[in-house]
Parts: structure tokens; C-alpha cells; sequence
């Protein structure tokens, strides 16, 4: 009787069977959006990529050239927040394709435009469609990611940066070789990421369904790791730790160019073939990036990724051009590991919004690219390229702030 007694009880262990296991990794999405990012930024690259054709066929200064780029990047950052805002509130797959038609849109524009004015207009407008898509695309990644969120992050940033290095090697062969009127060529890759949005959209519709036929699980949210002033506070840092990076970047993608044209006397196509080996070095570190993350921790990831990049900055503008692209190659890769990691980690910082942080990072991190832009084109035309770059590279070292933020990674948490 006592051993039957016993054997009764085996409520916890049908508790353990009976909760819901944890969600899946959803790589056939993951992928699919990555390659939507990809063409995305592929189209969006074209314009600074541009700039030596701009300059000679419209007797552009610096200046203006800072200004196009402002008038991009200002654009996408004012809507991506905004943007996210609104589709935590109201999820909108077919934005995705909303936005893709608009790159296509502003590429067609840029093709044929023949004024300063219209160089704008097309740069506003790629800006448009940039903000629309990258809030919407990012929370797609996060719904896709299941419990591997660093990765899902890495692998749609590696679809952004393996396009930013696509556009100026295909504006280098193309669009230098054949003239402006090919950009309306790459209309065509608008076309294709249409496609591709529409099919994940069609996934996001149906994985929205099945979270309405589980109310209880869909509506349980995350409790918040830290208090709302530590959040705010962390965001503050981020927020620095972005600026930071991007108004380096600004440096690298707007005039590393003319930089090595300038100070090495290379040809354009050859400085374009370098800046396209920088940028696949930002690739490389951004898939690296988010895993690793997963791994040892985000923060960890944030602080050696920012502050890890001063020693070669430091050095930069002061060797040779073997040593320049050796530098440039370490610069991008241990840079480019910030950015999936801070995003996520934003993320987990404030569960639920989702579409918010991912708008805000981005939103971020343009506005920055946008108004260093026009601003070092400005310094640039006051005193050199050289002295930009010397002014630039203490900017990691604003890194060190990265060691207040929380220790908010799920494993140390538990432990």
C-alpha cells in the first residue's frame, strides 16, 4: 500500500512535459531576410559610392557631397524610430515590400538625375525606403531567431554589410566604367527583394496566426532584467557607444576613397576595390559579432569590439598603404562585432519593444553616419582628409564606457 502510494505522485515531472518547449530557429527566414538586407543595402551603397562620379559631373564640393549623405541618412533616422514605434503596436508585414519598391523608386531617380536638387530628392527617397524597411526586417529576425538571438542578429547584419561592400565594387565596375544612367540597371534587385519580402511577409502572417491561437503564451512578457532608471541609463551609453562607431564609419565609408586617392595617389577603381575590402571586413565581424555574444555575453562583446579598435585607429593615419589596408581590414572586422550585440542587448533590455529599439539603434545609427558625414566633409574642406582621420581615430576610445552597463546576459542572471 505505501509503495503504491508512493507512485502516485508524479505531477512535477507531467509539469516538466507538459511546458511548452522552447521556440525554434527559424534559419529558412533568417536567411531570406538577411538576403533582403542584403539587396537592400546593396542599392542604398550605390549613392556614396557614387560620389567621384557625382563630384566631377556636377562640380560638387565636400560639402555637398556631406549633405547628399545627410539627406539619406537624416531621413531614415527621423522614420525608423517612428517606424518601429508603430509596428510594435500594429505589426505591418507588407511594409517590407513597401519600403523595397521605394529603393527601387529612389534608384531610378538617382539614374537620371542631372541637378543637385534631383541627387537629393533621390537621396531622401532611398532614405524613405530604408527606414521602412529596417525596423520591420529586424523584428522578423527576432521573431525567427528562437533562442539564439545573437546569431539572428549577426546573420541579417551580414546580409546589410556583405551589401555595402557589394555597392561600390558594382558602382566601381558598372556604374564608373558605364556611366550614372546604369544605376536605373539595379532597379532590377528592387524587383527581386520585392519577391522575397512578399514570401517572408506570407511567414510572418502565418506565425502571427498561430501566436493568436495561444492568447496566454503570446501575451506573457519578459520581465524587465533591470529597473526602468538602469535602463535608461544603459541606453545612454549605448546611445555614445553608437555615435562612436558611426561617426567612425562615416569616415571610412564617405572619404576612405578619396583619402587613399589623395594620399597614395591611387586610381579611383582601385580605391573603391579597397573600400571593398574594408567593408567585407565589417562583414566578417558582424557575423562573428552575435554569436559570440550568445556565448560569453553581450557586454563583453560591446566593450572589446568599441574599445578594442583604438590601437589600430591610433595608428592608422600614420603608416603606409599596405599597412592602411591591413589596419582597415582589423578596424571593420572588430568594429562591426558592436552592433548585433548592442542591438540584442537593447532588446532584452526593454522586452516588448521590440520594433522600437531595432528603429531607434537604426534610426541612430544613420542620424550619426548622416550629420558626421556633412560634418567631416565640412573639416575636411577646412583643413584635410589626413586631419580628419587623426581627429577620428580617439573616437573608440569612448568604449570604456561600455564597462557600466548592467550584466543583463541570460546564463549569469541564472547563475
Amino acid at each position: 500500500m505505501r509503495a503504491a502510494v508512493s507512485a502516485v505522485p508524479e505531477a512535477p515531472s507531467l509539469a516538466v512535459e507538459a511546458a511548452p518547449a522552447p521556440p525554434r530557429t527559424v534559419f529558412a527566414v533568417l536567411f531570406a531576410i538577411s538576403l533582403s538586407h542584403g539587396l537592400n543595402d546593396t542599392m542604398q551603397a550605390l549613392l556614396p559610392a557614387l560620389f567621384p562620379v557625382l563630384k566631377t559631373s556636377l562640380d560638387l564640393t565636400y560639402s555637398q557631397l556631406g549633405w547628399i549623405t545627410f539627406s539619406f541618412f537624416g531621413t531614415a533616422s527621423i522614420f525608423q524610430p517612428l517606424v518601429g514605434a508603430l509596428t510594435d503596436r500594429r505589426p505591418m508585414p507588407r511594409s517590407l515590400v513597401v519600403g523595397m519598391s521605394l529603393m527601387g523608386v529612389g534608384l531610378l531617380v538617382l539614374a537620371f538625375a542631372h541637378t543637385y536638387p534631383h541627387v537629393l530628392l533621390a537621396a531622401v527617397i532611398i532614405g524613405l525606403g530604408s527606414a521602412i524597411f529596417h525596423p520591420e526586417a529586424s523584428r522578423v529576425a527576432f521573431l525567427a531567431a528562437g533562442q539564439r538571438r545573437g546569431l539572428a542578429q549577426s546573420l541579417f547584419q551580414l546580409g546589410g554589410n556583405a551589401g555595402s561592400s557589394l555597392g561600390p565594387l558594382l558602382a566601381a565596375l558598372v556604374v564608373v566604367t558605364r556611366g550614372q544612367a546604369h544605376v536605373a540597371w539595379f532597379a532590377f534587385v528592387a524587383a527581386a527583394g520585392f519577391i522575397v519580402l512578399w514570401l517572408v511577409g506570407n511567414w510572418q502572417i502565418r506565425h502571427r496566426a498561430r501566436q493568436a491561437r495561444q492568447p496566454a503564451r503570446a501575451a506573457r512578457k519578459a520581465d524587465a532584467p533591470v529597473s526602468r532608471r538602469r535602463a535608461l541609463f544603459a541606453l545612454a551609453i549605448l546611445m555614445v557607444l553608437i555615435f562612436s562607431k558611426y561617426v567612425y564609419l562615416a569616415s571610412m565609408t564617405n572619404y576612405y576613397v578619396f583619402y587613399l586617392i589623395q594620399k597614395f595617389g591611387l586610381a579611383v577603381r582601385e580605391a573603391q576595390i579597397c573600400l571593398f575590402v574594408f567593408l567585407g571586413s565589417v562583414a566578417v565581424g558582424t557575423i562573428a559579432g552575435g554569436p559570440i555574444g550568445d556565448r560569453i555575453g553581450r557586454k563583453r562583446v560591446i566593450l572589446t569590439s568599441i574599445f578594442g579598435v583604438a590601437p589600430f585607429s591610433l595608428a592608422l593615419p600614420h603608416v603606409g598603404l599596405t599597412a592602411t589596408i591591413a589596419l582597415t581590414i582589423c578596424i571593420g572586422a572588430i568594429l562591426a562585432s558592436a552592433f548585433s550585440a548592442i542591438v540584442v542587448y537593447a532588446q532584452e533590455l526593454l522586452p516588448g519593444k521590440v520594433g522600437m529599439i531595432a528603429g531607434l539603434f537604426f534610426g541612430l545609427a544613420f542620424g550619426t553616419a548622416g550629420m558626421s558625414a556633412a560634418g567631416l566633409g565640412k573639416l575636411a574642406d577646412l583643413t584635410s582628409l589626413e586631419f580628419v582621420y587623426q581627429l577620428c581615430a580617439y573616437l573608440p576610445l569612448l568604449g570604456l564606457l561600455a564597462v557600466f552597463l548592467p550584466n543583463i546576459d541570460p546564463a549569469a542572471r541564472r547563475r
